[in-house]
């Protein structure tokens, strides 16, 4: 897409709140939520780490906890009883292997149990203030339907977005691609008739040119 810093520009006009919406204070809480928003709205994982993270919010205190107690801390969040164990086992080698610190390499992260790449660069670009792509499924469709690229999975999304889109924008496009996704790019029925990128969109241009 030859208009991609156009319509980057445009969405940081329409968004400037743009931001990740998981709310943490130290790179460690940051994983932890991000484990937990994996099919589940950042509302509610806001909701149950606001709790949670008052009474642990460190490697240690989660290998201190049974994964029943765990799961009971996070059981309105979806696919809870496998997440529980992702926190335990990550929790577990963030203290065996790293000093009961997050690692803030792309490298050491996916080491972790449960952590692939998104999950990684969200912690990377969020907590570290690192150039990352993290791909979830609104940056998948959003820049799917766009035209930014043509990919056919959140897996297969990475890689082109960072060759489309300039290095020293890849955090920031992220959040604008999620939030544009919420609000007006939304996945059964996009709202085109308030959307500020027409112009430049590939989806606009098939359906109602």
């Amino acid at each position: 897409m030859k208009n991609i810093n156009k319509v980057l520009d445009i969405l940081e006009e329409t968004y400037p709140d743009a931001k990740c919406e998981l709310e943490y204070t130290t790179p460690f809480e940051l994983l932890v939520a991000t484990i937990l928003s994996a099919q589940c709205t950042d509302v509610r994982v806001n909701k149950v780490t606001g709790e949670m993270f008052k009474k642990y919010n460190t490697p240690e205190d989660f290998t201190k906890l049974s994964i029943k107690e765990i799961e009971e801390e996070i059981k309105t969040c979806g696919l809870f009883r496998s997440k529980a164990e992702k926190i335990k086992q990550t929790s577990e080698k963030l203290c065996d292997v790293y000093n009961g610190e997050v690692p803030n390499t792309l490298e050491e992260l996916t080491k972790l149990p449960g952590v692939g790449r998104k999950t990684a660069n969200v912690v990377l670009s969020n907590a570290f203030g690192q150039d990352a792509m993290a791909v979830d499924t609104h940056v998948f469709r959003v820049s799917n339907r766009i035209g930014i690229v043509n990919t056919s999975t959140p897996e297969k999304t990475e890689f082109p977005l960072m060759e489309a889109i300039p290095k020293k924008r890849w955090s920031h496009s992220h959040h604008l691609l999620i939030f544009h996704g919420r609000r007006i790019c939304k996945a059964r029925k996009p709202e085109c008739e308030i959307c500020p990128i027409t112009k430049y969109c590939k989806y606009y241009k098939d359906n109602f040119k």
